[in-house]
């Protein structure tokens, strides 16, 4: 554990509390268990001089560029890109690139001695953090970014063409400090190859999937495989078929951990249905212990045929895949009843960039966040990172892309507006911890499903009030 890809995996979703679009009641919803992150009172919006229709931010093209690149799961190859596409309208523009797992430690001399990168990829386990540096006035306001013409269409703004929920991440007190600029989507992925050469279907409801899973054991294949030792993957398959089952209202409870809402049927519902995978013996053996690698190479291995993760899987595996395994993405199936649609899955936003207030080129720094949002830098980062921007449609018919990404480009496409997202992962770790400690014992068979929410309201029972 602690390898630069697993903290990169890990931050996505961790660092995009606060995103939250659901379906079933639509909007954008900001449930929290915790109050806000800080005060940027005495922070300035960026005014760069100079701008123009085309140049909204005034950039001189022999100024030169100072990018630093949070070099993880997804490498920095996709920033080189990004270089590239900069230097074709800014010639001149000399490009200094750094591709780094130490954020913090390489970037915090330079932000104390004033002298910044001017654009910065701050993700990682040593990320600078956000509610320091805005409280600082260290960091450029990004509104003027997103009120610039969208370079593909100078009729839209920039913020016109982002997924929901994008900027809620990088939001304190109502100003955006940081683009979050990877769309993760999460649920069920298996091979395509497997079920074609089986003849399986992949379910759409729970009752399908479970029906599957017999038959798949039958075949001599483990029905569902999870990361044992990180029980947060598990949770997304539990916290989805609630959500789904209960709808808006319920999510928004359960997000601001109320302690009441565990109290509704369709959390029995819900941890009662995945119970049915440990009560009818559907678990690889051993995942129980195994960290997300191990159960995730067993699962490239065709030892097992689900498992639950983010949209990041594809990439991190991707040295260990098979070339023929076809890797697909299923959201988490349907329970009778359920008040969100079939389609409506887990989405956020993830990855935070950000541009130093006291960057020499700080003009640059902004433009070069433009040029990230266009469907040419959307369409490089998907097919060299294998994963989604927050760009609305941001994949072209032009792009190829390795077939889980495809997979979940679809299922996000289908989802349209119908997703969302939990946030107390985030903002009541201790909430969460006691929550992950629970789901390791049901997938362990110590408690049942009473005694799964029995424990999570009393962790909700202990959180106080925002």
């Amino acid at each position: 554990m602690g390898s630069a890809i697993e903290y990169n995996r890990r931050d996505i979703f961790k660092r995009a509390a606060a995103i939250t679009v659901l379906a079933a009641g639509g909007g954008s919803l900001l449930a929290a268990c915790a109050g806000g992150t800080g005060s940027s009172s005495d922070s300035k919006s960026a005014s760069p001089g100079g701008g123009s229709a085309s140049n909204p931010f005034g950039v001189k093209a022999s100024d030169p560029l100072d990018v630093v690149i949070f070099k993880g799961g997804y490498g920095d190859d996709y920033a080189k890109d990004f270089e590239a596409i900069y230097t074709k309208d800014y010639a001149g523009a000399k490009i200094s690139h750094l591709g780094t797992t130490d954020i913090a430690g390489k970037l915090q001399p330079r932000f104390n001695a004033g002298s910044p990168p001017d654009v910065v990829d701050n993700s990682g386990a040593s990320q600078l953090k956000l509610d320091v540096l805005a409280k600082n006035n260290q960091l450029t306001e990004l509104t003027p970014l997103l009120d610039a013409p969208y370079l593909d269409d100078p009729t839209k703004k920039v913020r016109d063409v982002l997924l929901p929920g994008t900027l809620d991440a990088g939001t304190i007190d109502g100003k955006v400090w940081s683009l979050n600029y990877v769309y993760t989507v999460f649920g069920l992925w298996y091979s395509n190859k497997l079920f074609q050469e089986k003849g399986w279907t992949p379910p759409k409801t729970w009752d399908d999937f479970i029906t599957l899973c017999g038959t798949i054991k039958a075949a001599g294949i483990a029905p569902f495989a999870h990361q044992g030792k990180y029980p947060y993957y598990a949770n997304y398959t539990i916290m989805d078929l609630i959500a789904k089952q209960g709808g808006t209202e319920l999510f928004k409870r359960l997000d601001a951990c109320d302690p009441t809402a565990w109290d509704d049927p369709a959390v029995k519902a819900g941890i009662s249905a995945f119970y049915e995978i440990m009560d009818k013996d559907y678990l690889l053996p051993g995942t129980n212990g195994m960290t997300h690698t191990e159960s995730q190479t067993a699962w490239c291995q065709g030892k097992a045929a689900f498992i639950p993760s983010g949209s990041w899987l594809e990439n991190e595996m991707i040295k260990i895949t098979p070339a023929d395994f076809d890797m697909a993405f299923l959201p988490v199936p349907a329970l009778a009843g359920d008040k969100m649609g079939p389609t409506t899955l887990r989405a956020g936003a993830g990855e935070p960039f950000i541009v130093p207030k006291q960057a020499k080129n700080n003009a640059g720094g902004l433009e070069f966040l433009r040029i990230m949002l266009t469907k040419e830098a959307s369409g490089k980062f998907a097919a060299a990172a294998n994963s989604l921007t927050v760009l609305k449609d941001g994949v072209g018919a032009d792009v190829v892309l390795k077939p889980g990404t495809k997979s979940s480009s679809a299922a996000l496409t289908a989802a349209g507006t119908n997703t969302f997202y939990y946030t107390y992962p985030d903002v009541q770790t201790e909430f969460d911890t006691a929550l992950q400690a629970a789901t390791a014992d049901l997938c362990a068979k110590r408690i049942g499903p009473d005694q799964w929410i029995a424990q999570a309201k009393a962790a909700a029972s202990k959180v106080k009030p925002a």
